[in-house]
């Protein structure tokens, strides 16, 4: 009989070693998936930023361009007319990111600078001017460029929140990142569910970001409405800011699951250990 029990002893204790096995094994497979997305999202938030396509706009090639060092200066001045330099990114296949605004024009050096005529595609480049930090903090006004018509409060937290929150996002995924190489140096997988939960809240700003920015573009055109035979879209750099935020929200559901889950199951088998 003592023989029959300890077989069986050991036996259940093989069966308990295979459970654990399959079940590490399906964690560290969770685990990794949520890495890669998290990575991958990174990536992707981290070239939205600097890219300068959130949008762009079409619009025929002009006829010419004889006051090109008027448009220079309006494009790049310190102090910036928003009419004026959308205006100019309507007329002069203008793009738009986060951080800088850009125009199509003749390169300095064609034989055209000096004799005005139309150019050809080769000859034009791409000029693009920075928004300094206080731009981006800027009062928009209910109509744009008039500044007596009082400030647009809408428009001028969209435009803040747009800017901001793609920063917030790339620090909370940082900062989750952290936990997790924490976590792993404990050899532990219940810190994770805080990297999840930040994944999860940059998932949020993201989402928040694409969303403002949308609406703010949407208000823009209703007050400045585009020229004729001008179109504009939604850039590159904007489906890259679009597919990070499900990538972060997949990473985080993962991260999750896996924490609280071994949690759980490292929970039952205490007991069971004791009873």
């Amino acid at each position: 009989m003592g023989q029959m029990r300890e077989t069986g002893g050991k036996k259940h204790g093989i069966e308990q070693k295979n459970l654990n096995a399959r079940m590490d094994n399906r964690f560290a497979t969770a685990l990794v998936i949520a890495c890669v997305l998290s990575l991958i999202s990174t990536i992707y938030m981290a070239a939205s930023i600097g890219t300068d396509f959130w949008y762009e706009y079409r619009s025929p090639a002009p006829e010419n361009f004889s006051d090109l060092n008027k448009i220079r200066d309006d494009f790049v001045d310190s102090d910036p007319d928003e009419k004026t330099y959308n205006d100019l990114l309507f007329r002069y296949n203008g793009t738009v990111g986060l951080w800088r605004r850009c125009i199509t024009v003749p390169n300095k050096s064609t034989p055209w600078y000096s004799s005005p005529e139309k150019t050809e595609s080769s000859d034009l480049i791409t000029e693009c001017f920075s928004f300094t930090l206080s731009e981006q903090f800027m009062e928009k006004y209910v109509e744009p460029g008039n500044h007596n018509t009082g400030i647009d409060l809408l428009r001028t937290y969209l435009w803040r929140c747009q800017f901001l929150l793609p920063f917030v996002s790339l620090g909370l995924m940082c900062f989750g990142a952290l936990i997790g190489l924490c976590a792993c140096a404990c050899r532990s997988l219940y810190p994770t569910i805080a990297t999840g939960v930040l994944h999860f809240l940059a998932g949020l700003c993201t989402l928040g970001s694409v969303s403002c920015y949308v609406a703010g573009i949407e208000l823009l055109h209703q007050k400045l409405q585009l020229p004729e035979n001008v179109k504009g879209e939604f850039g590159w750099s904007f489906c890259l800011a679009c597919v990070s935020a499900p990538l972060q929200f997949m990473a985080a559901a993962l991260f999750i699951w896996a924490a609280r889950t071994n949690r759980k199951e490292y929970t039952l088998m205490k007991a069971y250990r004791m009873a």
